[in-house]
């Protein structure tokens, strides 16, 4: 066996930390893992007109303007994976209308007509209080996204980014969780099943996402 077979299989060290505001770098690999990370858990690329519009929606904002709750799983040479989420859904979509949606709303203009998944965030990008289930946010009032790269995946650090976004929620006092996923990621959903969380809201015709939830 040579030197360098023996430094391939040495696992480099994976550090959970906070995001850091204001680093050009961690806001770069939060859009990069999730475009990567954005089809199906596949790269996004290709597969959208501007898939930029993914982090516009579901990683950047958070960094911005929820930042304390924002971790990132770190090799060393920066993220490989991150959660993000609020503590509170309601005032988190209030505050992203009023200070994020203008300032990326004329690279996403709405798609009149688009039933695609292109016109579908847009359509959320300039309507987030679509994402918020009433019935849901009352006992589950926090929400999270987490990704990982493939690198990064069965490795462990996905639980381990929860814990941390768990008890920071748990810090606040924030009493339940919740999040909404594709119904097909059975991968996903066992993960999450492991964590403790539960059924809410199965699918619907209208909405096919499937929502899961914890109480704190």
């Amino acid at each position: 066996m040579t030197h360098t077979d023996v430094e391939a299989e040495v696992e480099v060290e994976v550090e959970i930390r906070r995001y850091r505001p204001g680093d050009a770098a961690d806001a770069a690999a939060l859009r990069r893992i999730c475009v990567r990370t954005g089809h199906n858990g596949g790269d996004a690329r290709g597969h959208y007109r501007d898939p930029g519009v993914l982090p516009a929606l579901f990683a950047t904002p958070y960094a911005e303007l929820a930042p304390e709750l924002v971790f990132v799983a770190d090799e060393g040479d920066g993220p490989i994976g991150y959660i993000v989420g609020a503590a509170d859904t309601r005032a988190y979509y209030r505050d992203f209308r009023a200070t994020w949606l203008p300032r990326v709303r004329d690279r996403f203009p709405e798609l009149a007509g688009a039933t695609d998944m292109d016109g579908e965030l847009r359509g959320l990008l300039h309507a987030p209080e679509r994402l918020i289930d009433a019935e849901v946010v009352r006992e589950h009032p926090a929400h999270l996204h987490i990704d990982l790269l493939p690198r990064g995946q069965r490795r462990g650090l996905g639980t381990r980014l929860m814990s941390a976004f768990l008890d920071a929620l748990r810090e606040r006092g924030v009493p339940g969780v919740h999040l909404g996923m594709n119904p097909a990621n059975t991968a996903a959903h066992a993960f999450y099943t492991r964590l403790g969380f539960v059924t809410l809201r199965e699918p619907t015709e209208e909405a096919q996402v499937l929502y899961l939830g914890l109480r704190l």
